[in-house]
């Protein structure tokens, strides 16, 4: 098929994430976003790249055996946030299970599928959003204020989505009434294109345990209109506090953003009403949650993840003398709810606002044994900012997963077990194959559902390798049998750091290709070689020849 063809067929499968895959009678492949099996469809071709065809719906010619009659929320199919409201809630598991199956099954080294648990149910299916954003927009040109998430589809559309369902009834009383407030009052919202207008996105945050509800509005510092600002946000507020909800507003936060990204960024925060934070409460723990630094959105959900993660660790062999690194730690959630079995535990994490308030949640949990650094986790690591350690590593990344650097760094601890949760399972699959290519073994994996109604999932694996003091012990008898460790391999990059670093000389690949096959160690492809049998290459100079023999020795490969 070409681009701007239209076509129709049946949805054999989904893959993550989100993707309808429909074969054409001449066994074409055809990628359709916001499809379910099953599904008889009319698309249009978008884009056909290397052969590759994706296409857009244009119609659902026949639902899918697995859809409701009706989707459960109103707003499905015209609001862009969520992708499987039309599926019952086991149907919807099953579908992200069989796709985790399909991703990491074939990532995982070994042929035995018994170390993957399945998926984890959220506790509760509806409302269990403790965040939301929402902008303000119209949702068609020149159309009246509205208030909600984007249209699916359009990066310039809202719809106001005031009976959505994965957010509770309290969220939806504050759109409706800021919605009305401001519509009242005709005041403009940012239009993207021109740049000018007021109002641009409301934040909502709610406490799933405490019912603490913080509220930002974020404007830009532009006019919002005929009345003065302050009156304008005092009406806000007081229209907000008459609000019967079932939680308690404890802070409304007026923020200013004059980016012209559609992102909320943060450029100044005033207190209209109370405070600029909420308490959280997780597993007997208790977290002070700021407006914008991140906490999972599903605090019930959350609970499952962070058990899990417990769980998969288990007993800490030395106990009260052990050392856990919780990297990419965030707000220090699971550092902190690993602390009471641990020695001590040290959180790194980049965003600053994120590491005060880990230190603060540490003093209100009277733990004394977290430590927790500011700083990018490859330049901390490198740097030996930390003087302890790790018996256990657990890696929470963010959605792009570990910087190879990094992992590499993390992987030259050779601790026993690190566990890894990712919130984006392409990454981790990635990541995976560096693991066990250092010898690791994936022994237990599961995937928690965080986002019901949503294709979203979290998985959590359990990694393992031999003993440091096993290690220690094989290495002993291969040296006294005087058996050369060739098994025990370097990364190239391994060796031009060390040589660069005791030698002061910068080395080739090519160059560490030739010494290794001077000294007998055979490679599975040499991809240095020339590509031309004619072509001529450096040989690799003595003194550097040298440099690299003594790292090859150094890493006992020789």
């Amino acid at each position: 098929m070409k681009k701007g063809q239209t076509g129709e067929g049946t949805v054999i499968k989904a893959e993550f994430p989100n993707k309808g895959i429909i074969y054409t009678e001449e066994g074409e492949k055809i990628v359709v976003k916001n499809a379910v099996p099953g599904q008889k469809l009319r698309f249009l071709i978008s884009k056909k790249r290397k052969g590759k065809c994706e296409g857009r719906v244009l119609e659902v010619l026949e639902k899918s055996p697995l859809e409701r009659k009706e989707a459960a929320c109103v707003h499905f199919g015209s609001c862009g946030g969520c992708t499987y409201q039309n599926l019952d809630y086991k149907q919807q598991l099953a579908l992200k299970e069989e796709q985790m199956k399909e991703l990491l099954f074939p990532a995982v080294q070994q042929a035995d599928t018994a170390w993957f648990e399945g998926i984890k149910p959220s506790p509760v299916q509806y409302g269990y959003r403790n965040k939301m954003e929402f902008s303000f927009g119209d949702e068609y040109k020149d159309g009246p204020l509205a208030l909600g998430m984007h249209k699916r589809g359009s990066f310039y559309d809202i719809v106001t989505v005031s009976g959505c369902r994965i957010a509770g009834s309290d969220y939806n009383q504050i759109l409706q009434a800021s919605l009305a407030y401001f519509s009242e009052r005709n005041v403009t919202y940012f239009k993207k294109n021109s740049h000018e207008g007021y109002l641009r996105h409301l934040l909502v945050r709610k406490a799933a345990n405490t019912g603490e509800i913080l509220i930002a509005l974020v404007t830009t510092g532009q006019s919002c209109g005929t009345q003065p600002e302050d009156v304008l946000l005092e009406g806000f507020r007081e229209a907000l506090l008459r609000l019967k909800l079932d939680g308690k507003i404890v802070g409304i936060l007026h923020t200013r953003n004059n980016s012209v990204a559609d992102a909320v960024i943060n450029e100044g925060t005033q207190i209209l009403y109370g405070q600029d934070y909420f308490y959280e409460e997780l597993l007997g723990m208790k977290f002070k949650i700021t407006a914008f630094s991140f906490f999972q959105t599903n605090s019930l959900g959350a609970e499952v993840l962070y058990e899990t993660v417990r769980d998969f660790i288990g007993n800490l062999e030395y106990g009260k003398e052990s050392v856990v690194y919780d990297l990419y730690s965030g707000t220090g959630t699971i550092a902190q709810m690993m602390a009471p079995a641990a020695g001590k535990v040290i959180g790194v994490e980049i965003v600053d606002e994120a590491v005060r308030a880990a230190r603060e949640n540490a003093q209100l949990n009277g733990l004394q044994n977290c430590e927790f650094i500011s700083g990018d986790v490859l330049k901390v690591l490198e740097d030996g900012m930390i003087k302890d350690r790790p018996d256990i590593i657990i890696l929470d990344p963010p959605r792009e997963g570990v910087h190879p650097k990094a992992l590499r760094r993390i992987l030259d601890f050779g601790v026993e077990r690190i566990v890894y949760v990712s919130c984006k399972p392409t990454s981790l699959v990635r990541d995976l194959a560096v693991m066990q290519e250092s010898g690791y073994r994936v022994e237990r994996g599961c995937c928690a559902d965080m986002f019901p109604g949503v294709y979203h999932v979290e998985c959590v694996v359990l990694l393992s390798k031999l003993h440091t003091k096993q290690n220690i012990e094989v290495e002993l008898e291969m040296r006294e049998m005087d058996l050369t460790a060739a098994e025990s391999k370097a990364a190239y990059e391994e060796i031009k750091d060390y040589v660069l670093e005791h030698m002061g000389l910068k080395v080739s690949s090519l160059y560490i290709a030739q010494v290794k096959e001077k000294c007998g160690i055979i490679e599975r492809v040499n991809y240095n070689l020339p590509k031309s049998e004619n072509s001529r290459h450096p040989k690799c100079p003595p003194e550097k020849e040298a440099a690299i023999r003594e790292a090859l020795e150094h890493f006992r490969m020789i």
